[in-house]
């Protein structure tokens, strides 16, 4: 949406870079809880310690400023579902990687928005087939 000039009220574009807050910081909370890894030393939030599930509410109440009621339902749902967050920014990195690369590939015929029409008219698929079928887009007229 930010590409596509829907961002351009500042405090619009504030609530997308908030979103982007939470998602990186889930990625931290949800490889820390289920791999049970230690806090690097050199933090300032519980250095050295092992992640735990009490720690995951403060830290991401502390990095996005999102309602505790919200984060607490968020760290409930990662304990529940080990790798859901992680699974979402890989997706979004292949997501993003077929996109520059059918715009690197198409050069002037590209285009932003028939490219998403084109893609999510794809459907569900798993992230190694989702890249094939990115690199397959053709937009000349109109179809895949």
């Amino acid at each position: 949406m930010h590409e596509l000039g829907y961002l351009d009220d500042p405090v619009y574009e504030l609530g997308w870079l908030a979103g982007q807050a939470l998602r990186a910081a889930r990625v931290i909370v949800d490889i820390g809880l289920h791999c049970e890894m230690r806090i690097p030393s050199t933090e300032r939030f519980h250095p050295g310690e092992r992640w735990r599930s009490e720690l995951g509410l403060p830290f991401l109440r502390e990095r996005t400023g999102h309602p505790a009621e919200y984060l607490a339902s968020e760290v409930d749902r990662y304990l529940g579902m080990p790798g859901q967050a992680i699974s979402y920014k890989l997706g979004e990195r292949v997501w993003l990687e077929g996109r520059d690369r059918a715009r690197s590939r198409l050069g002037s015929k590209f285009d932003l928005k028939q490219f998403h029409r084109v893609a999510l008219d794809m459907g569900a698929m798993g992230l190694d087939q989702l890249s094939v079928e990115l690199d397959a887009i053709d937009l000349s007229d109109g179809a895949s």
